[in-house]
C-alpha cells in the first residue's frame, strides 16, 4: 500500500533538494535548487514489511515466547535476517560480545559500492525484552530497515554515498551491542560515518509520529517527509537517549530517526493531531501483548516509507561540510491563515564587515497553497528582500534556495524571514530558515 502517493512527488523531491543543497553548500539564483541525478524512493511494501514481523513472531513463538539477548529466539532472529541479506548480495558480518553473562550478536551489513570514507548507516535493534515477542519493539524498526535494504538490492541502487544497516543486540539491557560497536570502531572508522539513521518502535497501535530533533539535515529530511504527507509532526523526547541512536552521537556521528511512542500517554491536543485515544501510544510496551496484534498499518507503512525517502536522500550527494558559514533557525512557525505576518529569525556573528553580494537564502516553508504567500528577507535594519510573491498557484510548499545581493547590509544582527497569507482556506508553518555566507 502506498499511501504518500498524493502529494510525494513533489514533496518528497523539493525536500531531497533542499538536504542536498543544505550538505553541500550550493545555492541557486531566485530558482529551487535541484538534485542532480537524485533517484526517487521506491515505495516499501506494507505486506513485506509485515511478513518480516510474522517472521519474527513465529521465531518468538517457537522460542519461549521472546526474542531477548541470550535466548534461543533471538539468535534465530539474527540468522533470519542475515539469511534474507545474504541472499540479496549484502556483505554481512556477526559481532560478539558478552553481556549478563550470555553472547550477544550484532549483525553488520555493507551493500558493497559508494564512497568507502562517506558511509550513511542505518540502525534498530533486534532483541525484545524477555516478557514478549517484542514486536512493536522492535520488530517494527528491524523490519522496516530489513525491507529497505532488500530494496536497495532489488532496484540495484548505487549511490554516491556507502550504505551500512545493522541489527543491534543487547538494547534493552542498556545499548549494549551499539555502544560495543561504537566503542570498537577505529577512529579513522568512526569518522567515515557521516550519518546515523535510527529506528525504534515504529508502529506503535496508538501512535505519535516522532522526529529526532539531533541533525538538523536528517531532522528536516524527516519532517519534510511527513509535512509533505500532510501528517504533523513533533521532537521526539520520550526516548531521547535510551536507544541506539546515543553511542553514535555520544561519538560525534550525525544522527536522527524516528519513534511513535512507548509508555506515555497521548495528549489530547495529539489526539487532536493525529487521531487515537488517550491512552498510552503503545499499551503492549515490554509485556507478553506485543504481538503482531500490536501494530497500527498506517503508522508502520509511513515510516517504513520515510525509512526509505531519508536512505535514498541521504546518501545520494557528498556529506561534506557546508563550504560557508552557515546560520539556520529549524523551529517551526505557524503562518495564520489570511492573517498577520509571522517571522523566523537568524542572529548573525562573527562576520567581518557587509553580506556579500550572493548570501544565499534557504527557505523550507510547508504551505497547502503557496499561492497565498508573501515571502520576504528582512535585512537587521529592516531593509526588505522580496523572495516570493503569491506566484505558483495551486502548487504546496516553497522549498527554495534563493540568492539575493546583500551588499548594502551589515552582515551581523538579525535577520529575519517574513511570511504572510493573504487569502483564506489554506494552511502552513515556516519549517526552516537558513542563511550561509560564503
Amino acid at each position: 500500500m502506498n499511501i504518500s502517493v498524493p502529494r510525494r512527488v513533489t514533496a518528497v523531491a523539493a525536500l531531497a533538494a533542499l538536504a542536498l543543497g543544505g550538505l553541500t553548500g550550493t545555492s541557486a539564483t531566485a530558482r529551487p535548487a535541484e538534485a542532480a541525478g537524485a533517484t526517487a524512493a521506491p515505495d516499501i511494501s506494507l505486506t513485506a514489511v509485515k511478513q518480516h514481523l510474522t517472521d519474527l513472531q513465529s521465531i518468538a513463538t517457537a522460542n519461549g515466547g521472546n526474542r531477548a539477548h541470550g535466548r534461543t529466539g533471538y539468535k534465530a532472529s539474527i540468522d533470519f535476517v542475515k539469511a534474507k541479506l545474504d541472499a540479496a548480495g549484502y556483505t554481512t558480518s556477526l559481532q560478539t560480545f558478552t553481556s549478563s553473562g550470555a553472547t550477544g550478536y550484532n549483525l553488520i551489513a555493507d551493500w558493497p559500492g559508494g564512497d568507502p570514507n562517506q558511509v550513511l548507516m542505518a540502525g534498530s535493534h533486534l532483541d525484545s525484552v524477555s516478557s514478549g515477542p517484542g514486536i512493536n519493539d522492535n520488530g517494527s524498526g528491524s523490519a522496516a530497515i530489513l525491507e529497505t535494504a532488500l530494496a536497495v538490492s532489488r532496484a540495484g541502487y548505487q549511490p554516491s554515498k556507502h550504505l551500512r544497516f545493522a541489527w543491534w543486540g543487547a538494547e534493552e539491557l542498556g545499548l549494549v551491542g551499539s555502544k560495543y560497536y561504537v566503542n570498537n570502531l577505529p577512529t579513522t572508522e568512526r569518522s567515515k560515518i557521516k550519518g546515523y539513521l535510527n529506528f525504534d518502535m515504529i508502529g506503535s497501535p496508538n501512535p505519535g509520529y516522532f522526529v529526532y530533533d539531533d541533525d538538523p539535515t536528517i531532522e528536516q529530511t524527516f519532517k519534510g517527509y511527513f509535512a509533505g504527507l500532510g501528517v504533523p509532526t513533533e521532537i521526539e523526547t520520550e526516548g531521547d537517549g535510551r536507544s541506539d541512536h546515543a553511542p553514535f552521537k555520544s561519538a560525534g556521528v550525525p544522527v536522527g530517526g524516528l519513534f511513535t511512542g512507548a509508555s506515555r500517554v497521548k495528549t489530547s491536543a495529539q489526539v487532536s493531531k493525529w487521531g487515537g485515544t488517550a491512552t498510552a501510544f503503545d499499551r503492549c510496551y515490554h509485556s507478553s501483548c506485543d504481538t503482531t496484534s500490536n501494530i497500527n498499518d498506517t503508522a508502520l507503512d509511513r515510516n517504513s516509507d520515510a525509512v526509505a525517502h531519508a536512505i535514498w536522500t541521504l546518501s545520494a550527494g557528498s556529506t561534506n561540510p557546508p563550504t560557508g558559514k552557515v546560520f539556520e533557525n529549524t523551529a517551526d512557525v505557524a503562518v495564520p491563515d489570511n492573517g498577520a505576518a509571522v517571522t523566523s529569525t537568524v542572529n548573525v556573528t562573527g562576520i567581518t564587515g557587509n553580506a556579500p553580494s550572493d548570501l544565499s537564502v534557504g527557505v523550507d516553508i510547508v504551505h497547502t497553497y503557496k499561492g497565498d504567500l508573501i515571502v520576504d528577507l528582512v535585512a537587521p535594519d529592516g531593509s526588505v528582500y522580496n523572495l516570493h510573491n503569491r506566484a505558483g498557484g495551486s502548487a504546496d510548499n516553497i522549498v527554495q534556495t534563493y540568492t539575493v545581493n546583500a551588499s548594502s547590509e551589515v552582515a551581523n544582527g538579525a535577520w529575519k524571514l517574513r511570511v504572510q497569507d493573504k487569502a483564506s482556506a489554506d494552511t502552513g508553518y515556516i519549517n526552516a530558515f537558513k542563511l550561509t555566507f560564503p
